[in-house]
């Protein structure tokens, strides 16, 4: 089994890495998040982008980027232990760091057959939605209904509750 940090790798990296899987008819699935303090909606969230192919490339965001996203009270942990943990799941095949709001740039460099989202949204919210569309990538819904969140996770903390 390869180690955590074996996966991690750049955009280039990746993209070289993929094309020669893509050449033996393997699928690649892009899924990615923020993945602070992670939690089993995540894990659940990743399992099921991996079901939709054979090799699962997550993209992780930047510390910049969370705090463009969530506020300045996050990331909890850095960029470089986010994606640590992220790479030591046994579905994940590679991971990256972005630091765009969104994946749109990597859904074009990359191409993956499929695009995974969790069950957050919608086909028609994806925030990627029209460029996936263009390329003629597929949109997937995953993991399980949204009950699990990092900020509600954060939110109890703060207030003595645990879980």
């Amino acid at each position: 089994m390869r180690s955590a940090q074996s996966k991690i790798h750049s955009r280039e990296s990746v993209r070289k890495a993929i094309a020669k899987l893509r050449s033996q008819g393997q699928r690649v699935v892009l899924a990615n998040g923020c993945f602070d303090t992670l939690h089993v909606g995540h894990v659940r969230y990743l399992s099921g982008a991996k079901r939709e192919g054979d090799v699962l490339v997550v993209a992780v965001n930047a510390d910049a980027s969370v705090k463009g996203l969530k506020g300045p009270r996050q990331p909890v942990l850095d960029e470089q232990a986010r994606a640590q943990l992220v790479a030591s799941l046994r579905d994940v095949d590679f991971v990256l760091l972005f630091a765009e709001s969104n994946v749109e740039s990597l859904l074009e460099e990359l191409r993956p057959e499929v695009h995974a989202k969790g069950t957050d949204y919608t086909t028609e919210t994806v925030p990627e939605r029209a460029v996936s569309e263009r390329l003629g990538i597929r949109v997937a819904i995953v993991g399980d209904p949204k009950r699990h969140s990092t900020r509600a996770f954060l939110d109890g903390l703060r207030k003595g509750r645990h879980g």
